[in-house]
């Protein structure tokens, strides 16, 4: 007869209550991660609870009967065996093996398993595992195998936590997976060393306290400020149910959110969105409710969900207030849906796919519709083609410079140009900018791509005589990005000591709808002029400026935006000639673009606009034919 020491095992169920009181408070994410989380807590309670009960029967086996005893000790058994393949399971799943992949592979993993658990059931009649006799409990002639299964299912997941320890990236994980594997293989060691100490419950539970802080926390999946699910949880379930499991979601943003948020204020925005994220919660709980950030909502369902039916609900509850604070939120949002079911490769193509679509929503503010995914697909793929062309443009120094020329609006003399970026794909056709300069602001490669843009220009100033072209500056693009660089000033007059090039020549051209934070412009140009550099206003009457902040403003041109002046040709007003008189009044250059008829040429310079720019005279032309068309000439024809 064996007499259990209970001292350790008593504690671990405690622990246990108090893990699972936890893990059950909070929605939980239906992934398999969790399912074998929760599996691996039901199967810890069932082990302790019968732990105890099987040894406390063993000890007082004289006043048990032997049919009750068998069952008490198989049912632990069964469970003891299962709780070591379990944390197999979760093991596996961290490292994304694909179990629908790899069938085989699973049953032969399963198999072990399974065979123990077959010998428990016949030890019923044959005592395999154990036995109970007139003196009590006994192990059986196998019982060596549980520790065998056991130890094997340890030792796995020890060698593909080698083999796939790159398919977690954080160390944190990386740590995680292996020291709850390492605790319960120290456990293992412990129970087969003083096997009438229960202790190996208390080691068991050290690594489900470590699985819960580390990876299956539901905090962990939820939005701070609601119990919707975050980011984190959309690309979770995705990345596992893509291709597998058939899936919709129906996205919305809120417009003008950014805007929003200044006008209510942070908190308000706040509980605003908490109270969205409840509504959905609410009312569609057969659904998954994410928060994606930025006023963007996402409700996951299966084929079966009517999202036409949602989004009518959802648009005429965004015609009522929503109330935070006391304080009373008018918000609309626009909608589009992502259809799983397609032939998405990859979580990427989901993400980008969904991005490209509420970018696109967003911008038309239209809340009647729902955008469909037809077509983005095709959308997202041409990015990827115009992301490596400009990859291997910028990598390889092949971004072109073509000029486009400014012509003094009154004698109609190339005066200037402007020097713009161009990129061709694989089979050598020029891409739009439109296409490649927001990848390019997007991946960092902005940078890159204005100082060869740069660099170029200085090169064919220093290579032609401005001067037979009828030059007397080249225009060159800044984006936002290059001009927050705290050290632009040193990098591109480096490039001007390089070819030796006068800055005067070189006229920077910031837009305007990118300047808000007017201190640090100023700044920015105070201390690149000191270095010879001057500075173009470029697409005026898009952003922010006006009368009094130009006035204060180091420009020496200001660019009409081709709108106001394409506005102003179909419908002439009394505003763009004031303000024409109050730039000149304050000795700013004024030029106009986008002209297109002989009728906008005479209109502008009726105005008193100083230089005019558009296809009327000539599109961007590669520098090389610039200087072939433009040399010697001092008039277009």
């Amino acid at each position: 007869m064996v007499n259990w020491n209970f001292d350790y095992v008593i504690p671990s169920l405690l622990m246990l209550i108090v893990i699972m009181g936890f893990y059950f408070a909070l929605p939980r994410l239906p992934i398999r991660m969790n399912k074998l989380f929760l599996a691996i807590l039901v199967n810890e309670a069932i082990v302790i609870l019968f732990d105890i009960i099987s040894s406390w029967a063993d000890n007082n086996y004289q006043v048990i009967s032997t049919p009750i005893l068998i069952l008490l000790n198989a049912v632990f058994f069964i469970s003891f065996a299962a709780r070591m393949y379990l944390y197999y399971c979760f093991t596996a799943a961290l490292l994304r093996v694909d179990t629908y992949a790899k069938r085989i592979h699973t049953i032969i993993v399963a198999l072990p398993i399974v065979f123990l658990q077959l010998l428990v059931l016949i030890g019923f009649v044959h005592g395999t595992i154990f036995y109970i006799d007139d003196t009590g409990y006994h192990r059986g002639p196998f019982h060596g195998l549980i520790y065998v299964v056991s130890f094997f299912y340890v030792i796995y997941s020890f060698i593909i936590m080698f083999r796939l320890r790159d398919r977690i990236r954080r160390k944190r994980e990386r740590y995680g997976i292996f020291f709850f594997n390492f605790i319960i293989f120290v456990g293992l060691i412990f129970r087969y060393s003083l096997p009438k100490v229960l202790l190996f419950d208390t080691f068991c539970m050290m690594s489900d306290m470590v699985i819960y802080l580390v990876f299956a926390n539901p905090e962990g999946f939820l939005e701070r400020r609601s119990y919707a699910f975050n980011s984190k949880a959309l690309r979770s379930y995705v990345e596992e149910n893509l291709g597998k499991r058939g899936f919709k979601m129906l996205a919305f943003v809120l417009n003008d959110y950014h805007d929003m948020r200044e006008i209510y204020g942070g908190v308000q925005m706040d509980q605003g969105i908490a109270l969205i994220s409840s509504h959905l919660i609410k009312c569609y709980p057969k659904c998954l409710n994410f928060y994606y950030n930025n006023g963007r909502f996402i409700i996951l369902g299966d084929n079966k969900t009517e999202f036409e039916v949602i989004h009518e609900e959802l648009r005429n509850r965004f015609k009522m207030p929503w109330r935070a604070f006391n304080a009373e939120l008018y918000l609309d949002a626009c909608y589009a849906i992502v259809d799983c079911n397609k032939a998405y490769r990859s979580v990427d193509e989901v993400f980008n796919t969904l991005n490209l679509l509420l970018d696109k929503t967003e911008s038309m503010g239209d809340d009647y519709n729902i955008l469909s995914d037809e077509g983005t697909l095709q959308d997202y793929e041409d990015r990827l083609d115009v992301k490596k062309a400009l990859e291997y443009a910028v990598d390889n120094d092949k971004v072109e410079v073509f000029l486009q020329p400014l012509l003094n609006s009154v004698t109609r003399k190339v005066i200037g140009a402007e020097a713009l970026s161009r990129i061709r794909d694989a089979d050598g056709k020029i891409i739009s900018p439109g296409a490649f300069i927001p990848i390019a602001e997007m991946n960092g490669r902005i940078n890159q791509l204005g100082e060869q843009v740069f660099e170029k220009v200085c090169k064919f100033i220093a290579s032609n005589d401005l001067e037979s072209l009828g030059l007397e500056f080249i225009n060159v693009n800044l984006s936002p990005i290059q001009f927050m660089r705290s050290d632009l000033v040193d990098r591109f007059s480096s490039i001007i000591r390089k070819y030796e090039v006068n800055p005067n020549l070189i006229h920077l051209e910031i837009t305007e709808v990118f300047i808000m934070d007017e201190f640090l412009m100023e700044r920015q140009i105070q201390i690149m002029q000191k270095s010879g550099f001057k500075f173009v206003l470029d697409d005026y009457g898009k952003g922010y400026s006006n009368i009094s902040r130009m006035k204060r403003s180091p420009f020496i041109n200001i660019k009409l935006d081709m709108e106001v002046v394409w506005d102003y040709c179909k419908e002439p007003d009394t505003i763009l000639p004031m303000m024409v008189k109050a730039f000149k009044g304050m000795n700013f250059g004024i030029t106009a673009e986008g002209i297109e008829t002989e009728q906008m040429a005479r209109e502008m310079t009726s105005l008193g606009v100083d230089y005019l720019q558009g296809m009327l005279f000539s599109p961007p032309i590669p520098s090389d034919e610039f200087v072939q068309k433009y040399r010697n000439q001092n008039k277009i024809e």
